[in-house]
């Protein structure tokens, strides 16, 4: 799992729209969070590459990934949050993906399946009776 350092995060805060009442006039509380992807040193080549190429629209033209959070009332919280984004999105595609390997069915999934089959074909055979 990779946490990325405070210490290459720029957050800056502005004002933002949403809960908060008159607090949303007065204070910014919305947290823009901007990280050097080009220049980070904790990630190797090949994952900057993998990152580059799956967020590509997140990303500026300096190489800068921009999150935003303004969902709580506080800065603090909108910080948390906006890292914890970050940590997690990185995470999530830097996780490689493991192929699900394909088995046969199994002797009790053959059998549900011809039941079931049986009583639809029983129920629609019951439709096309006509009394008279």
């Amino acid at each position: 799992m990779i946490i990325i350092p405070e210490k290459e995060l720029e957050i800056t805060f502005a004002r933002s729209g949403g809960k908060g009442g008159q607090n949303v006039n007065k204070v910014a509380t919305k947290a823009v969070l901007k990280w050097d992807l080009y220049n980070s040193h904790i990630l190797a080549p090949e994952q900057k590459y993998l990152l580059l190429h799956k967020l590509g629209d997140k990303i500026t033209e300096k190489g800068e990934l921009v999150l935003y959070a303004q969902s709580e009332r506080s800065q603090i919280q909108n910080k948390e949050s906006v890292i914890e984004k970050l940590n997690w999105l990185v995470n999530k595609i830097l996780t490689p993906e493991i192929k699900r390997i394909a088995t046969k069915p199994t002797h009790g999934s053959k059998e549900k399946r011809i039941t079931t089959k049986k009583k639809i074909s029983e129920k629609k055979k019951l439709r096309n009776k006509i009394i008279y």
